[in-house]
């Protein structure tokens, strides 16, 4: 678990609240950060991660505050708000970047009456509207703006934030966001604080006999209302026991996390994942705030995009199904070229997931009109020759080494894993095996695949048509479910992952300064 400290500019700032071995001043957290003693001897046991809460003053560049962040990251601490979020919270070209999509939630607010509409406020004669918010941790004391505050914070993570919007004829822009200090905090403001505090770290108020030392913070991202996620509810259990045999707290956390992920040292995706989505958004905060991530963003870009994968793999001389990309201004000609195609052919679309925007085409009026309707949605299509077999192997690979190997056979009456077709999906059978009754050239040709990729977790599909063994795709974000891709490995498969983590939070934990 996380070692926690709260700066402040002076202990007497933190007169209001609960009294806090936490709690120290920045002249003190700046004085242990400049000595010259070694962050931690060769022999030492590793020491918890520390996770730093700045609320000093002087956040200006090089001020008292901005050197506690900056000393701190130096040191491989977490810093809240951390340098990065300075510097962008001291320009404001910076900060319209970050923000820009901000104006179309303060239209969406006002609309529904959770601002107030500028005509009704006055802030003295000639002066145009304004309102001034304080969030705390990302919360805001008007429920009702609850979304404004936590998108404000997970762009710009900071513990306390003022913002200003003004009035601008019949509609609010963001004039101001700027961070403010402990000391410069209202009375009537100090509860909200310390409840926002507490509910962000619970590791402030528990005494230290209390607390239970992990080395490590893993946050594992989920979505509790997925229907078809990457590990089910027993897998999950299996991940947080052996990640904590291992010293590493595991947390579920969900997209309405986001803000907190400078609290880890890893974070690790269990949600599925696409590109226009949070889960890559969080994948790419995750390695900005330096975490352990897996999957990392490199590797959803990668993996999710059934074109990119086509054209990889056919690059680098991979056996791949034989096909071809079609874009949307082909359309019209599509009538005539079908006729010289040879059939079954199967067509998707380059983000589909579990059998999703894959359909079979048997003849060319199938083609065009399954070609009209999938080009609503992208512009580019994938034309494959259609493979049909019992089963494809899905080969599980984990830091370039084989975790896992499964037969997942089609749906009954289908030609695909999933079937979509009804009220309900449907999915065929599974058997997990020893690796050793794999074919040689099966294993192979997986681990040659996920070398393109990276080092993260995947999930390769293949088909093996007699001699010949086609990668059918590469997938980020495998699933690791309890009975299904454990049958052979049991609670071992868990554990190797913990290890992985381990050994990667371990590397990063090695300080900048000696």
């Amino acid at each position: 678990m996380s070692r926690l400290r709260i700066v402040v500019d002076r202990v007497s700032d933190w007169r209001a609240f609960y009294p806090s071995d936490d709690v120290i001043s920045a002249h003190d957290f700046l004085s242990e950060l400049s000595s010259d003693a070694p962050a931690q001897r060769a022999d030492d046991a590793p020491q918890p991660a520390t996770h730093v809460i700045n609320l000093c003053g002087g956040l200006d560049y090089l001020g008292i505050g901005y050197y506690v962040s900056l000393l701190a990251q130096a040191r491989g601490q977490k810093a809240l708000p951390s340098v990065e979020t300075l510097n962008q919270l001291s320009r404001k070209s910076l900060i319209d970047m970050e923000l820009g999509g901000i104006r179309v939630l303060l239209e969406e607010l006002t609309r529904k009456g959770a601002l107030p509409a500028p005509q009704g406020v006055t802030h003295g004669a000639g002066k145009p509207p304004r309102l001034d918010l304080l969030l705390t941790f990302g919360e805001s004391a008007d429920p009702a703006l609850a979304r404004l505050a936590r998108k404000l914070f997970e762009r710009l993570p900071c513990p306390l934030l003022e913002v200003r919007l003004e009035g601008r004829g019949d509609h609010w822009v963001l004039k101001r966001v700027r961070p403010q200090s402990l000391s410069h905090l209202a009375a009537a403001d100090e509860d909200r604080f310390a409840q926002a505090l507490n509910r962000h770290s619970r590791k402030v108020w528990r005494t230290p006999k209390a607390r239970r030392h992990y080395r490590f913070d893993l946050a594992m991202l989920v979505d509790p209302d997925e229907a078809l996620p990457p590990s089910n509810r027993t897998a999950l259990k299996h991940f947080i026991r052996e990640g904590r045999r291992l010293g590493i707290d595991v947390s579920l956390i969900t997209r309405r996390d986001e803000g907190r992920l400078a609290e880890f040292d890893g974070l690790f995706i269990r949600e599925t994942t696409s590109l226009d989505h949070h889960t890559y958004r969080m994948a790419k905060r995750a390695e900005h705030e330096g975490l352990v991530v897996i999957d990392d963003s490199q590797s959803i870009l990668r993996c999710t995009n059934k074109v990119f994968l086509h054209e990889l793999l056919k690059a680098r001389g991979l056996s791949a199904p034989q096909g071809r990309l079609i874009h949307r201004g082909e359309l019209r000609q599509l009538a005539e070229r079908g006729q010289h195609m040879r059939y079954p052919l199967v067509m998707k679309v380059p983000d589909g997931a579990f059998s999703r925007g894959i359909v079979k085409i048997d003849g060319p009026e199938t083609l065009v009109r399954e070609a009209e309707r999938l080009f609503h949605d992208s512009a580019l299509l994938l034309l494959q020759e259609w493979l049909p077999t019992e089963f494809d192997w899905r080969i599980g690979v984990l830091d370039g080494k084989l975790l896992f190997a499964s037969r997942y056979y089609m749906a009954r009456g289908h030609w695909q894993i999933y079937d979509h077709s009804g009220a309900r999906t449907r999915s065929g059978g599974f058997a997990t095996v020893d690796p050793s009754e794999v074919p040689a050239a099966v294993i192979k040709a997986a681990l040659k695949a996920t070398r393109l990729i990276g080092d993260g977790l995947y999930g390769v599909d293949l088909k093996q048509l007699e001699d010949r063994v086609v990668v059918i795709e590469v997938n980020d974000n495998p699933n690791l479910d309890a009975g299904v891709e454990d049958v052979v490995l049991g609670r071992e498969l868990y554990r190797r992952v913990m290890q992985v983590f381990l050994a990667r939070m371990q590397a990063r934990r090695q300080p900048v300064l000696g």
